[in-house]
């Protein structure tokens, strides 16, 4: 069971990594996999070969089953033509709303479409925006709306070492997503309706009594994610403590909040059962308490929402209790093998989900250490073991998914996981069931607390390890190296486990020779970031947009990618003029990565500035070389900066990178004046390899004597998915192409990756190279 479960869910996470769906005319050959499971298995050669169509057989299920769901969920899509029109809906709110700055966002079931010819999926996600010329719509779980929306297909940015929103709402089977159209006819048509939404609405109703009961208190957030799986109430600064001190997996409903909850309802009606001979005649008590205790977990996972780590519980503690009832013993490595094909028969796109890596990591450590030992140790001997094995096994798979390891984990965890799990969690528990308000207030006194030593560890300069992303290879030797570690006392040469950690730490990404350039154009949907990188020096050209007061392109997209790719430090960090696309993630930015000097034009009360080290404003003659390859500032002049009249896009700094053969100029949003001032001053530094477009393909800049004078060979484009400006102009793509210049865009082939090594150019287009399935064709005008 254990082998075809790890087989099985090999075969998954293999579809997942297809760029298209295989044809599932080919399960047919399954069947003949079956033929040789019937041979004898009387000699060892016999018994390998069984034991090696087995699991080819799993593998094969697992991929083929994977994809013949893939199949059926991508059949229900929003056509392209349907994109950006109006729509009108009948549903039903499938979950409790969250608050967004600007309004509010659900998960939206369609049950009728009044639109004539209009076809939309029967899931789909949804925001409403608020303003003073349009009402507030009051939304809430399991109400049903007539709705006027405005939808396009799922759309996500594509960089190195980011979140995958396009297999994220796939997974949510969420098959279209959109805004609600203010000035439409929207109207609720009933309060309540099927019980199927019962849950969301307890949910909801839970989190309306805990925001009533403690108001605008620091930690009624965390309280709301412990008692349903709220997470989106935790703001993003605690959010970060949690996550540095390692101690963020306590922070949402996890399988050790379930398993506690259970074990207190199979002991308690354990107790009560045994006090009753006519109820233990009719049911031993050892079976009615282990349906108790499934029940408590089944109710208190789906109060969770029913995350990865919650279904393996639910799923564990079932095989735990049929065991019991059939009197059966099952070995902890069978429950886990249950809970694994479990867990992908009902998501197979959970392999692709950093929780479930950890999770059933998590708890197979716990298993390894723990199962077939021989004596019995004190419990608190035991939980000091079960940490070390956590913060030792872990390891590998938070280099690989987030590139750092939390060093104070093993502290935090120690005194948070009994304080969260058997303080904090039972009392907001009991808070949101009993009409005591105490409880809540003395459950988010404890959190406080909690919080007061957490916030101290997280002060600590050397809290987190952050670092390249590893080799996969070392992922896999250094998983080897944390079982050999963690082997029973007496195995030979365990120390020897600690040098097979060592190459994760040690190979570091291969630098550009000197001499090259390696150019990375991101995609951070309407806006610029480009990272330039040499042997020895990065720089970061602009930093994308906000996309609100917690989330930016810094955080969200630039971070991850740089510290993935290496780059621990920025030798300057240039922001070429003040508009919020170009300049929204850079305090991120500058927050997580040491950075050097600060280059820009910026006004001198921007708040941005003083968060620097050094500042510089750049100017037209500004050179520097690095390693071989040139940087010159070509705009603007240092005396545009006292001109009253001169538009902000004007201001922005114009670098031109060059290794002798081929060159890269950046050009932030100038306009048609600043591209005529480069034609005047600087004709023949203009000619360049590649061309990040001015202003997004706007139509005030890219005159046909600028594109004529740089001719480049490509023309990248940095603009948002169906952007509400329409960029990039069509005549402003029809110029370049003209000019003969291959065009890329970061709408359509994501980040844009450039190696310049002597005379060579090498191209990639990130979302091409990198396709998945799930990355459907789609149009990118909007409408």
């Amino acid at each position: 069971m254990v082998g075809f479960s790890i087989f099985f869910a090999l075969g998954v996470w293999l579809l997942q990594q297809q760029a298209a769906l295989p044809d599932l005319r080919w399960a047919v050959l399954l069947i003949i996999l079956l033929v040789p499971l019937r041979l004898p298995r009387q000699i060892i050669w016999q018994r390998i070969f069984h034991i090696f169509i087995l699991f080819t057989l799993a593998a094969c299920s697992g991929f083929f089953y994977a994809a013949w769901v893939a199949q059926y969920r991508l059949a229900d899509e929003l056509p392209a033509a349907w994109q950006g029109r109006d729509i009108t809906l009948i549903g039903i709110v499938a979950e409790m709303p969250r608050q967004h700055e600007r309004g509010l966002g659900f998960k939206f079931d369609v049950e009728r479409n009044l639109t004539d010819s209009a076809y939309v999926p029967q899931h789909i996600l949804l925001s409403t925006y608020n303003s003073a010329a349009e009402p507030i719509l009051p939304v809430h779980a399991g109400e049903r709306w007539q709705l006027t929306v405005r939808l396009k297909q799922p759309h996500g940015t594509s960089n190195p070492y980011n979140f995958d929103f396009e297999a994220w709402v796939l997974e949510q089977n969420l098959r279209a997503t959109g805004y609600v159209y203010g000035k439409g006819d929207n109207r609720r048509i009933d309060d309540q309706v099927a019980a199927g939404y019962f849950v969301e609405v307890i949910r909801e109703a839970v989190r309306t009594h805990f925001q009533q009961v403690l108001g605008q208190l620091p930690y009624a957030g965390v309280l709301s994610a412990l008692a349903i799986g709220d997470q989106g109430s935790i703001p993003a600064e605690q959010w970060q403590v949690f996550t540095r001190t390692g101690v963020n997996h306590l922070m949402s409903i996890s399988g050790l909040h379930i398993t506690m909850l259970s074990g207190m309802a199979f002991s308690l009606v354990y107790w009560l059962w045994r006090r009753s001979v006519y109820l233990t005649l009719w049911l031993p008590a050892r079976k009615a308490a282990a349906l108790a205790g499934l029940l408590a977990a089944l109710v208190y996972a789906l109060i969770s929402g029913y995350g990865i780590p919650a279904q393996r519980t639910v799923y564990m503690l079932g095989t735990v209790a049929a065991a019991l009832w059939l009197s059966r013993n099952i070995a902890p490595s069978q429950l886990l093998a249950v809970a694994l094909m479990v867990v992908l028969l009902f998501d197979p796109w959970a392999v692709i989900s950093p929780g479930f890596w950890l999770s059933f990591g998590a708890v197979g450590l716990i298993f390894f250490i723990t199962a077939n030992r021989l004596g019995q140790r004190h419990w608190l001997i035991e939980y000091c073991r079960i940490q070390w094995a956590m913060s030792i096994g872990l390891i590998p798979p938070l280099l690989a998914m987030f590139q750092q390891i939390s060093l104070v984990a093993p502290i935090a965890n120690a005194f948070a996981i009994p304080l969260v799990s058997f303080v904090v969690v039972p009392l907001s528990l009991l808070g949101a069931i009993l009409p005591f308000d105490w409880l809540l207030h003395l459950a988010h006194q404890a959190m406080s607390m909690c919080m007061v030593a957490l916030v101290w560890l997280n002060s600590m300069p050397d809290a987190v390890w952050t670092q390249h992303a590893p080799p996969v290879w070392s992922i896999a030797v250094g998983m080897t190296g944390v079982l050999w570690l963690l082997l029973p006392r007496g195995f030979p040469s365990r120390w020897v486990g600690g040098i097979l950690l060592l190459p994760m730490f040690l190979i570091q990404p291969a630098a550009p020779a000197p001499g090259s350039l390696r150019l990375t154009v991101f995609d951070v949907g309407q806006g610029l970031a480009v990272a330039a990188q040499t042997h020895k020096h990065a720089l970061l050209y602009d930093t994308g947009p906000a996309f609100n007061s917690e989330a930016n392109s810094g955080n969200r997209i630039l971070v991850p990618a740089l510290k993935g790719m290496g780059i621990a430090q920025l030798d300057s960090l240039m922001l070429t003029h003040n508009d919020s696309d170009h300049t929204g993630g850079a305090l991120s930015v500058m927050q997580a990565i040491p950075v050097l000097l600060l280059s820009t034009s910026l006004p001198d009360d921007s708040p941005i500035l003083r968060q620097a080290v050094k500042t510089r404003r750049c100017s037209d003659g500004q050179s520097w070389d690095w390693d071989g390859v040139h940087f010159e500032l070509l705009h603007p002049a240092l005396a545009s900066y006292a001109e009253e009249k001169i538009i902000n896009n004007d201001l922005g700094c114009v670098l031109r990178i060059s290794n002798g053969k081929n060159s890269v100029l950046l050009t932030a949003d100038i306009e048609k004046n600043a591209e005529r001032r480069l034609l005047e001053l600087h004709p023949d530094k203009l000619d360049s390899t590649m061309l990040v477009v001015p202003h997004h393909g706007s139509k005030t800049s890219s005159t046909t004597a600028f594109v004529a004078a740089v001719h480049p060979r490509y023309a990248v484009f940095t603009s948002g998915y169906r952007n509400r400006f329409g960029h990039p102009k069509e005549e402003v793509v029809e110029r370049y192409h003209a000019a003969g210049s291959e065009l890329l865009r970061s709408d359509e082939d994501g980040a844009i990756l450039v190696e310049m090594e002597g005379e060579h150019l090498h191209v990639e287009r990130y979302r091409k190279t990198h396709t998945r399935y799930w990355q459907a064709a789609f149009s990118t005008k909007p409408q």
